[in-house]
């Protein structure tokens, strides 16, 4: 059998990773991994995670498995923090997943054992592994327009002329919030022409929230996911905790299945069951246990939402702080996008070529489609990208 293994498609950005650390310029700068960085280049535990942990430690007295769908006061404390009181809870099925990926892959399996002909309409561009997952799983993906190379916003015209052929009960894939890798989000505005095109033509969204919190804030980073889930039928809610409480390794996902028919919910919620248990039978706990202490002691809670907030003020000031320094460099404004871009990541819209002239001549490593990590620069590097995007033309 092992012989006829083969070998997977290469991780293009593990590989960047490889190549920073073989490189021994000592202003090489990392915008490649999709992980938050403080000003030292470290990804640190938050307050009140450590305080948690200590609580737990403290407290626990057993490590026995939990339910299939994981801890309940787990599930009920991400609700009440994506959705607050936007939809009845006896609307909402829910389960524990080891990360967001797990809450993604498991809700591709939910719709390919529903509708196995339901296409999956993914942004162009979208991260890579939810075009990966669905290669996988053998689901067909169809791509709508969503990145504007000229303005570097949102093609919105684009989008919505191509999820116009999607047909009913195809499912379209939404970012809740700091669109990755392009940084560029919907508004308001745009967000409900979405939802009514949705509903008219019989669509199922699918909201995959990583970020909420490092965008314009907590309740302001929901409005997306809340809108849709008010408003559609049928929602799929894929949601991590890896970024906004910091606990990449614990594994920390949520999966929801919104319904407006609450006396669905137990079949709903009998069915992600299910799914855990094919795949990994009890969901991690830990990084659930962490979430959930955190979010029922208002001190600790507090505490975190106001760290949270430092990080994504931080992350704006090194967005102005980049697009002031690009407007000195070349007098020109075409570079203000960055600045109104949100969330770590944001996509420059130049060529792999240019991406590579910068990594050769500057020590700057993005992501071949010139998706660059904001989180991974500081003030002292600032300028120094500045100047590479410069005089690489880009």
């Amino acid at each position: 059998m092992f012989e006829n293994l083969k070998a997977p498609p290469a991780d293009k950005i593990l590989a960047l990773m490889q190549m920073f650390r073989e490189d021994p310029r000592e202003n090489k700068v990392d915008l490649g991994v999709g992980v938050y960085k403080n000003a030292e280049g470290v990804t640190p535990v938050m307050r009140a995670v450590k305080a948690a942990e200590q609580q737990i430690w403290e407290e626990q007295g057993s490590k026995s498995y939990v339910g299939l769908a994981g801890d309940p006061a787990y599930s009920a404390a991400m609700i009440q923090l994506i959705l607050g009181d936007t939809v009845a809870r006896e609307n909402i099925a829910a389960v524990a997943t080891p990360g967001g990926t797990g809450a993604v892959r498991q809700a591709f399996e939910l719709v390919r054992n529903t509708n196995p002909d339901a296409r999956v309409f993914v942004s162009d561009p979208t991260w890579p592994n939810h075009v990966s997952i669905l290669k996988y799983l053998n689901m067909e993906t169809v791509t709508y327009r969503y990145f504007d190379r000229e303005t570097r916003g949102v093609n919105f015209d684009g989008m919505i002329e191509d999820l116009k052929a999607a047909k009913t009960g195809d499912v379209v894939l939404l970012h809740g919030c700091c669109h990755n890798p392009t940084g560029a989000n919907l508004n308001e505005v745009q967000w409900r022409e979405v939802i009514a095109l949705i509903n008219a033509q019989g669509l199922i969204p699918m909201v995959d929230i990583a970020y909420q919190g490092f965008g314009d804030g907590l309740e302001e980073d929901a409005m997306g996911v809340r809108l849709v889930a008010s408003s559609c039928p049928e929602v799929l809610i894929a949601a991590s905790c890896s970024k906004n409480f910091g606990i990449y390794r614990e594994r920390t996902g949520l999966l929801l299945a919104v319904s407006q028919d609450a006396s669905a919910q137990a079949l709903h919620q009998g069915n992600l069951n299910f799914l855990n248990r094919q795949n990994y039978s009890f969901p991690p706990d830990h990084g659930a246990r962490i979430v959930s202490t955190i979010m029922n002691d208002d001190a600790l809670r507090g505490d975190w939402a106001a760290e949270l907030e430092e990080t994504r003020l931080g992350m704006l000031g090194l967005r102005q702080q980049l697009a002031d320094e690009l407007q000195r460099l070349t007098g020109s404004d075409r570079f203000a996008f960055l600045a109104q871009h949100r969330g770590m990541f944001s996509l420059l819209g130049t060529t792999p070529d240019l991406v590579e002239k910068m990594r050769v001549d500057n020590g700057i490593y993005m992501v071949g489609d010139s998706r660059m990590n904001i989180a991974g620069l500081n003030k002292q590097s600032v300028p120094i990208l500045a100047q590479a995007i410069v005089d690489a033309g880009v």
